[in-house]
């Protein structure tokens, strides 16, 4: 057998008090490539971090590259999550910066981080084009990063590594907020790079994955545990169904017939026309599924919805009844949401505990500036035993797996008992069964009269109470259906 290129002995890593990885073993040799696998907090991104140098551990890495090669002799991390700065290497941004174009232009934009990574990289701008033309970025060149969606980012994330071409190349979650397209393209370049000789680690659960992946392993007590293949990491422990508790089961007051109501939206930022002529309206009750490739209008047309774009205020828009503008503030308009998003988990407090996340969605706030009332504690109580956080109550978000991190977000969604509901992309994140797990609560919850919007590029990750489904591609409505299985089997 050739020489290892990497070699991992006896590593181990703690976080938080707890053993993540326990005396690991691993080698990859040349010409392999491998999915790391498992269930939410099982250390597969703290083995990634320990790899490119980002997280301490105990134990020995070494790595023995290639010389000859003219690809760099680099590990390259790209994280699940996207972190920019504005101009004066800030990050600290908050959740409705990205919709006001009087306060967003304080960060770079696509192109600038691009020119600003190639001198940094040594890199030739001239052959990033075909990358931007992969992910079909070139409308974005002049966008700001902030006001890009969260597959938008992680587009951008991959046009740098595809472009870079390091001898490692580590992804965390390469296909979250991806269309099916886009995943389909991603996976043709990951074959082209494993045949100039770029080593791959994808860090992920999907099943469809490029034909160069040949190793496949799961991080089980803290140690790599070899598979035979991707079809192995399918056998999630099924997580024992709990009676919704007693406030859920309570039907919300339905304020008006439409809920939503809209006629001919426009959005335009500049010469971009991100939303054009959109007409909607969702009756008291209804299951929507909002679908549409990565940069279609999705988060723009939410964020009308849940005043959190000034331009809301420009269009004929109702909610629960009333015309937006018409003295409504947007307290009463949150009061009777529930939202959950990527970007709102972005923008979250990091100071945050899990008890005080849960308890500042009473407020509507990103962290808690109130004291709840003995009746809200106790129904906060009961979400975190339905969600099974009690034990992790105390401790910051951040220092939680991703998966559970959504979790709380999600239980916080929920604490109002509100009669909309506004779920994007709830299931980023969550392993195979927390997903089932909280799309049957979702199906539960909409048996108390709930209305739902739900945005999900995965159909195997959906809650079977969707009734209609609304497909946006460049700004614009391509179709209205009612879900049937013939429909349901398509994947956007």
């Amino acid at each position: 057998m050739t020489n290892p290129i990497v070699h991992i002995a006896q590593l181990s890593l703690q976080y938080a008090g707890r053993v993540v990885l326990d005396q690991l073993n691993w080698q990859i040799h040349q010409g392999e490539h491998w999915l790391i696998g498992g269930t939410s907090g099982s250390g597969k991104s703290s083995l990634a971090k320990a790899l490119a140098g980002l997280e301490k551990a105990n134990g020995t890495i070494q790595f023995f590259f290639n010389h000859s090669s003219s690809l760099p002799m680099r590990v390259l991390y790209v994280s699940n999550w996207y972190q920019f700065t504005n101009l004066e290497g800030d990050r600290n941004f908050y959740y409705q910066q990205r919709y006001n174009k009087q306060q967003r232009n304080d960060t770079l934009t696509v192109y600038a981080e691009l020119a600003h990574y190639a001198k940094t990289e040594n890199l030739s701008f001239d052959q990033v084009e075909q990358y931007i033309d992969l992910f079909d970025f070139i409308d974005l060149k002049n966008t700001q990063l902030i006001a890009l969606s969260s597959g938008e980012h992680k587009k951008l994330q991959l046009i740098k590594a595809l472009w870079l071409k390091p001898q490692l190349l580590i992804i965390d979650e390469p296909y979250t907020g991806l269309d099916q397209s886009s995943r389909k393209k991603l996976n043709l370049y990951f074959d082209d790079l494993a045949l100039r000789g770029v080593h791959l680690i994808l860090i992920t659960n999907n099943t469809v994955l490029p034909d160069c992946i040949n190793r496949f392993a799961a991080i089980e007590n803290g140690r790599l545990r070899p598979l035979d293949s991707v079809l192995d990491l399918s056998k999630d422990t099924i997580r024992i169904q709990k009676g919704l508790p007693s406030f859920l089961r309570e039907e919300p007051k339905i304020p008006a017939e439409a809920m939503v109501h809209m006629e001919d939206i426009h959005v335009r930022y500049r010469d971009k026309e991100v939303l054009k002529g959109i007409n909607w309206t969702i009756r008291a009750g209804e299951k929507w599924l909002l679908q549409g490739p990565n940069g279609s209008g999705k988060s723009t047309l939410l964020s009308l919805i849940t005043g959190d774009h000034p331009q809301a205020y420009a269009n004929h828009i109702q909610l629960f009844g009333q015309r937006r503008g018409s003295g409504e503030s947007i307290w009463d308009i949150k009061e009777r949401l529930g939202i959950i998003s990527p970007e709102l988990h972005w923008y979250f407090d990091k100071t945050a505990n899990v008890w005080q996340a849960l308890a500042s969605g009473f407020y509507d706030s990103i962290g808690l500036f109130r004291q709840p009332s003995h009746d809200q504690q106790q129904k906060i109580n009961q979400l975190l035993d339905f969600f099974e956080l009690t034990d992790h109550k105390d401790q910051l978000i951040t220092t939680l797996p991703l998966g559970k991190q959504r979790l709380v977000l999600l239980a916080r969604t929920m604490i109002k008992n509100p009669p909309l509901l506004i779920l994007d992309e709830p299931c980023q994140g969550l392993d195979h069964a927390q997903a089932e797990h909280f799309n049957a609560v979702v199906d539960e919850l909409c048996n108390y009269g709930k209305t739902l919007i739900y945005v999900g590029h995965y159909e195997t990750q959906l809650p079977s109470c969707l009734e209609k489904k609304m497909v946006l591609e460049d700004g614009e409505v391509k179709t209205i259906t009612t879900i049937t299985e013939l429909v349901y089997q398509t994947e956007i």
